[in-house]
C-alpha cells in the first residue's frame, strides 16, 4: 500500500508542476505554439501578414493638382 501512495502523490506532483508551468510562462508558450501552428500549416502564407499599407493615405495623391503637406527634401 505504501508503494502506491508514493506513485500517487508523485505523480500529482507532476500533475501539480506542469499546471504551474503552464500558468507562470503562459504568454512566451502561447506565442511559441502559434509560431509552430503556423509553421505546420501548409496553408500559411507570411506574405499575407502585412502590417501596414506602404502608402499611409492612398487618396492623398490620387487627386491631380493637389498640393501635398508634407515637406521633402531634394539633396
Amino acid at each position: 500500500m505504501g508503494a502506491l501512495t508514493t506513485a500517487l502523490i508523485a505523480i500529482a506532483g507532476v500533475i501539480v508542476g506542469w499546471i504551474t508551468i503552464e500558468m507562470a510562462c503562459k504568454p512566451c508558450l502561447e506565442k511559441g505554439r502559434e509560431a509552430i501552428d503556423q509553421n505546420l500549416n501548409p496553408d500559411y502564407d507570411p506574405d499575407d501578414d502585412i502590417r501596414a499599407p506602404l502608402n499611409a493615405n492612398p487618396t492623398q495623391d490620387s487627386e491631380p493638382g493637389s498640393a501635398s503637406s508634407t515637406a521633402v527634401k531634394i539633396v
